[in-house]
């Protein structure tokens, strides 16, 4: 079997970042960047894409720092895999290609990402859509259940030194666990990951990744340059960008009641559909459901 292929890879250069992203549709008036996630890379939008893309949509997705051929512009920028610094080069993005009020769509860590771009930057998309993951749960408390604490086993046995050996001596097995736990059985293909995980070969993704865990529940300490962005966003801002929500009723990582009931932060529009029997790559699983219901979101007005 014949795996699809990207678009031709382009660059473009953010303030810390010479940044890959992949385009469909150049030319159409209307745009939407799509971020993907861990672990994955924007082969994840590859049959999302031409569903918007045949909707009128100009398509962007870029690889995200340490993944793909996006490659920091000096040796000496720290590493960090922070979500504001995830979020702060979503904006970075959108200002070095000069786009106006794009619609932002995110998947795990992407959805991290477009929610504090939209929070760091009111005004700057059009729409928002957030699959797999629930607003204003970058750092759950105390009150997390035990259920979703086993799911984040990963996060705790990245911050452990043993962790951090098989990430770096397993990285690709490391990730097709992720892969194999976080879905239904038998979702997905072994070539497809094995092109994907391409994408970890980056030479700071390893690096990245255990400072995005680490970082986020206290055991490594945050990059000062991205303190102020911290500080906007806790507590979680209220949104005004109308938001859909895309989530699949097996998700195995993020449960699916972390999506529920988030409706007072958003003044705007917004709606959140549950997808049963569909696990965390709901854009993977039922790609079809999910570029036809971002098509039909980003058609309606704001």
């Amino acid at each position: 079997m014949t795996l699809p292929t990207l678009p031709p890879v382009q660059f473009v250069n953010t303030p810390l970042l010479r940044m890959a992203y992949h385009e469909w549709n150049p030319g159409a008036p209307r745009t939407v960047v799509l971020v993907h996630g861990w672990p994955d890379s924007p082969r994840t939008w590859l049959q999302v894409a031409p569903v918007l893309a045949q909707a009128g949509w100009r398509v962007l997705a870029p690889s995200v720092r340490g993944f793909g051929e996006t490659r920091f512009l000096e040796a000496h920028t720290p590493r960090t895999g922070q979500l504001s610094a995830v979020g702060r080069d979503t904006l970075d993005f959108i200002a070095a290609l000069g786009l106006h009020q794009p619609a932002l769509v995110g998947h795990d860590w992407g959805a991290r990402a477009v929610a504090i771009a939209c929070g760091l930057q009111p005004g700057v998309a059009s729409h928002m859509a957030m699959l797999s993951v629930g607003y204003a749960t970058n750092a759950l408390g105390p009150d997390m259940s035990l259920a979703q604490a086993h799911n984040y086993w990963y996060h705790w046995f990245m911050a452990t030194p043993v962790g951090e050996q098989v990430l770096r001596r397993q990285p690709r097995d490391f990730a097709r666990k992720m892969w194999e736990l976080w879905a239904p059985p038998g979702w997905y293909d072994e070539a497809e990951f094995e092109a994907t995980a391409q994408a970890f070969d980056n030479p700071d993704w390893i690096d990245i990744t255990l400072h995005s865990y680490r970082q986020r529940w206290g055991h490594a300490p945050g990059d000062p340059a991205y303190a102020a962005d911290d500080a906007r966003l806790s507590p979680a801002p209220v949104l005004a960008v109308p938001t859909l929500v895309i989530h699949g009723q097996a998700d195995g990582v993020n449960h699916a009641d972390l999506s529920a009931g988030k409706e007072r932060y958003f003044t705007g529009r917004y709606a959140r559909t549950v997808l049963p029997g569909i696990g965390h790559f709901p854009q993977r699983e039922a790609p079809r459901v999910v570029g036809e219901a971002l098509a039909a979101f980003l058609a309606s007005a704001s």
